[in-house]
């Protein structure tokens, strides 16, 4: 099965939610919905399951028009935010509601449910209330239901963003191992970054209703194709710096000149944006090749296993991730250090020009089969 959305549009009250945007999922893929709020991914998850209907544009499932179609039409399931269970019935009875909606027999109902109980640990809370279940437990009752019903599409909103942090490690490390078992199309919309390079897949950037990059997670993290996509897919924010190539020397905005050496050898003389990841920054005294910039601290935030050293550098404020507890009051001033050959560099048309490890990728958005794709992105 593939479902695929065709030049799809949608404008509520004169303002577009949804600007062209083409898509094909396929059966037993994840897909990614990455962006902040507002960036249109729900709305997306709304057109898949027939929620709202496109101003312009097709929804097509096997290559059939379904634009028209309306949810109850549709084999879909949904998982929002909140945990939407009915309360006065246990977790095998809220398990089996699709179920017994659909008139299975009572054999398959309770099999299909004790399947679904398994993948998803919940065999020891079956006789339960949903309110006698943690946060964790209440959203794995949700996502189980969704999955007994056997949908060919399923789509969770941020399903995890109403749990404490332990909740949504505990699911998140979960999730991918449900979706392997599961077999349907996966769509899962999330403003963390970091949750889409953990359940791996593909991802799909977004930005005020448009669609920016798709393709493997992987090579949409590692090769950003615009400044805006590396600024999605980057928490904390993404770190930015203007340079001038010229004559075999890069200055950078705002004071220090330096061998153009590392990415920087290859560019053509002319303007350039350089984005580096808080990860990317060091902060050391003079290491040989690299480019150091005297920075002052503003706030240290320490996590425990990091410390988040914010920093100010005239117009420009840097984050840096450093291992371990560093304790660096606001005013300290020091050294933070750019590897060449560990940046983005993007063009005046803030297009990806150089990035970690070789060229840049390709950034558009993919069609086509899976296989092809996956030879593409071999080949690339």
């Amino acid at each position: 099965m593939s479902v695929t959305l065709e030049h799809v549009t949608r404008t509520v009250d004169g303002m577009a939610t949804i600007r062209d945007v083409s898509l094909t999922l396929e059966r037993g893929t994840l897909s990614v919905l990455l962006g902040p709020t507002l960036s249109g991914k729900t709305s997306i998850m709304r057109l898949l399951a027939g929620l709202d209907r496109p101003t312009t544009g097709r929804v097509l499932v096997e290559g059939k028009d379904v634009t028209g179609f309306d949810v109850r039409q549709r084999s879909v399931a949904m998982v929002y935010q909140q945990f939407i269970n009915y309360p006065s019935l246990t977790v095998y009875e809220n398990i089996a509601s699709p179920l017994r909606v659909q008139g299975r027999p009572r054999e398959e109902i309770d099999r299909r449910v004790q399947e679904a109980a398994k993948l998803l640990r919940l065999e020891p809370y079956l006789k339960r209330t949903p309110l006698q279940l943690s946060g964790g437990q209440q959203q794995r009752t949700a996502i189980a239901r969704a999955l007994v019903k056997g949908a060919d599409l399923v789509l969770l909103d941020e399903p995890l963003a109403n749990l404490d942090y332990k909740l949504r490690e505990e699911l998140r490390a979960e999730l991918p191992r449900i979706f392997e078992a599961s077999g349907a199309i996966f769509v899962y919309a999330t403003t963390e970054p970091s949750e889409a390079l953990l359940l791996g897949g593909d991802t799909v950037c977004m930005w005020e209703g448009e669609v920016l990059q798709a393709g493997y997670t992987s090579n949409v993290y590692r090769h950003p194709g615009t400044l805006r996509v590396a600024q999605v897919f980057s928490d904390p924010p993404l770190n930015i710096v203007g340079i001038e190539k010229k004559n075999g020397q890069v200055a950078y905005a705002g004071g220090i000149q330096a061998p153009a050496t590392g990415l920087y050898a290859s560019l053509p003389d002319g303007p350039y944006r350089v984005g580096f990841r808080a990860h990317q920054l060091e902060v050391a005294n003079g290491i040989a090749g690299r480019h150091a910039f005297h920075a002052t601290v503003t706030v240290t935030e320490i996590t425990g296993s990091e410390s988040f050293v914010h920093l100010n550098r005239g117009a420009s404020n840097w984050v840096a991730v450093l291992q371990g507890v560093h304790e660096y009051e606001p005013g300290h001033v020091l050294d933070a250090v750019l590897d060449p050959d560990n940046v983005f560099v993007f063009d005046a048309a803030d297009r990806l020009v150089a990035a970690p490890g070789g060229k840049a990728f390709s950034s558009e958005v993919r069609s086509g089969s899976r296989e092809e794709n996956a030879s593409k992105s071999k080949s690339s």
